[in-house]
């Protein structure tokens, strides 16, 4: 597993989700993209094992920053502006990628899967003995919110590649925030934050018909 780099603190990372949600009941675009980019860095520490879903979304939160930075800015404030917008204007493909093979709503739902396998992983981790198995933990984890989207071999190449995790308290110091203790606390306090963000993606998602683009 790759060394993590002094500077980084998953409390910090964090701590973004909180910051994503809007008085509203809105998730946030910026600090969304924010959070994500610390949880890609999250990833790129632990060693390989995790590249082939943070490549994936890196370029995923790069395709949004392009809508952040474009003339269209202000229809991506948060998420559900964004999908206001494209489904207003049509920019959402939702039988097949076609006209709009990366549109805001298709990127970030993909962002939001994965979000939910971490979520999934990081509360296992959190709630678990000492003595669990880091590599079930993602491993069922990922099964939950991922595998379904995958095809087999890339399943079978990653469910043997999470047999390399480190013991469940090693995993957690890597958050650097102190002792395996410290960090579930740091867990305990950001979870409910990810969790929030979730649901209101989830619930924006469902009522538009936009769980299962393709």
């Amino acid at each position: 597993m790759a060394d993590v780099n002094t500077d980084f603190n998953l409390k910090a990372v964090l701590i973004n989700f909180k910051q994503c949600l809007g008085e509203k009941e809105e998730v946030l675009m910026d600090p969304y993209l924010t959070g994500w980019k610390g949880l890609i860095k999250f990833l790129n520490n632990l060693g390989a094992v995790f590249a082939f879903i943070s490549k994936d979304v890196l370029t995923k939160v790069q395709i949004m920053e392009k809508f952040r930075n474009s003339d269209q800015k202000e229809n991506y404030l948060s998420l559900q502006s964004m999908v206001k917008y494209e489904i207003s204007n049509n920019l959402v493909d939702f039988q097949k990628r076609a006209d709009h093979p990366d549109s805001g709503c298709r990127t970030i739902l993909r962002l939001h899967r994965a979000l939910h396998w971490l979520q999934l992983f990081l509360d296992g981790l959190r709630t678990s003995q000492e003595d669990s198995k880091t590599s079930a933990l993602c491993t069922d984890s990922y099964n939950i919110a991922l595998a379904t989207y995958h095809p087999w071999l890339i399943r079978k190449a990653v469910t043997v590649a999470f047999c390399t995790l480190p013991a469940r308290n090693a995993f957690l110091e890597t958050m650097n925030v102190g002792t395996p203790e410290e960090a579930v606390e740091m867990l305990s306090d950001a979870m409910p934050f990810i969790g929030q963000v979730y649901q209101l993606s989830q619930k924006l998602f469902e009522e538009n018909a936009l769980l299962d683009l393709p």
